[in-house]
C-alpha cells in the first residue's frame, strides 16, 4: 500500500472478493488494548543515558507489547463485511452508496468476480470531468 501509494486493497480468492484491507485496519492494530502500570517506553533522555534508569525485565514486557505485526494473517486484519456494486452503476449513485456506508472505497463486482474498485479520488476526477467539461 505505502509502495503504490492507495489506501486499500480488496482480498480476493478465486477472483471473488471476501474482504478488504485498509489503512484504518492497519493503523488498528498498532493500538494496544491494554497497558499493564509496569509497562515502560523510554524517554529520548533515557535511551542515552547509561545504565538505563529501568530494569532489563520491563523492557522485556515492552518489546513483547510491541511485537511485530507484519506476520499476521490478513484474514485477521481484513474487513469482511464488504459493501459492493455493479459496474453499471453510475458515478452519482456509487457517491451516495459511499457516504451513506461510510466507505473511501467500493468494490465493483461482476456476478461475483471483482472487476473494479471505485475510491473517493475516482468520484473526484469523474465528477470534475462530467461537470467541468474536462476530459482525462
Amino acid at each position: 500500500m505505502k509502495k503504490n501509494r492507495i489506501g486499500g486493497i480488496p482480498v480476493t480468492e478465486d477472483e471473488k472478493p471476501v474482504g478488504i484491507v485498509t489503512e484504518t485496519d492497519i493503523l488498528s492494530l498498532l493500538t494496544m488494548p491494554e497497558i499493564s502500570d509496569d509497562l515502560w517506553l523510554p524517554s529520548p533522555f533515557e535511551v542515552i543515558e547509561i545504565p538505563p534508569i529501568r530494569e532489563l525485565m520491563n523492557w522485556e514486557k515492552t518489546k513483547d507489547a510491541l511485537s511485530d505485526i507484519g506476520s499476521m494473517p490478513i484474514s485477521e486484519v481484513m474487513s469482511d463485511d464488504l459493501i459492493c456494486t455493479a459496474p453499471d452503476v453510475d458515478i452519482e449513485e456509487a457517491a451516495h452508496i459511499m457516504m451513506k456506508e461510510g466507505i473511501a472505497r467500493l468494490l465493483v463486482v461482476e456476478g461475483d468476480n471483482l472487476v473494479g474498485i471505485v475510491t473517493r479520488a475516482d468520484l473526484v476526477r469523474g465528477l470534475g470531468s462530467r461537470y467541468g467539461g474536462l476530459e482525462e
